[in-house]
């Protein structure tokens, strides 16, 4: 649910850009709880989890001016927390090896579940994906054929050149430049979408 969603009185976003602090505190209280049930699926003490959902709102309040929009408040919160855990959890892989072999899978289950934490509608995954999916019709053919056994398929890169025909190095500079292309047509997209792919 976003913050444009909600039943709750929403915060003028001029204001709180502003430094009102009352329409901080409508922020916080209509997303404190969710972004501490969020951080606790990948950390299990509960306060590590509301400290690091505070530090979240501490970098939102800092990067006010940066908001440029109601939902894009619930996108910072998001993400921010979403770092803070990553954060964590690279430093707790060594204080135990338990940890430094879970580590991986976490960071797997976090990038899977970063979309629905924002409990998007069934429209708004469409959306997302169609938006994805024109970016990489404007791929090169070449291009985009690597980029996507690398990314989707998950094959490495002499597994593409093998298949493909084609020198390693070809294939890194494909997928180097559907980087870049990608980034520049998905720009406008939250920052996680690129980051997924």
């Amino acid at each position: 649910m976003s913050l444009a969603d909600s039943n709750m009185v929403l915060p003028d976003l001029t204001s709180f850009k502003k430094g009102d602090e009352h329409a901080f505190k409508i922020i916080f209280e209509d997303n404190y709880d969710r972004i501490v049930g969020f951080c606790l699926q990948f950390i299990p003490d509960r306060e590590e989890a509301k400290n690091i959902a505070q530090q979240s709102f501490v970098k939102l309040w800092l990067n006010r001016e940066e908001v440029n929009t109601i939902n894009g408040i619930c996108a910072f919160l998001y993400t921010a927390a979403k770092t803070e855990c990553l954060n964590f959890l690279r430093h707790e892989k060594y204080k135990s090896e338990y940890q430094k072999n879970t580590l991986k899978i976490k960071e797997n289950l976090l990038n899977r579940q970063i979309l629905e934490s924002f409990h998007f509608n069934k429209l708004e995954y469409q959306e997302l994906e169609g938006m994805i999916q024109l970016a990489l019709e404007k791929l090169p053919e070449r291009c985009r054929i690597v980029f996507e056994k690398s990314r989707f398929e998950g094959k490495k890169n002499r597994e593409i050149a093998d298949e493909l025909g084609i020198a390693i190095k070809s294939v890194e500079s494909n997928i180097t430049r559907a980087i870049k292309i990608l980034r520049k047509e998905l720009r406008d997209i939250l920052p996680f979408v690129l980051w997924m792919l």
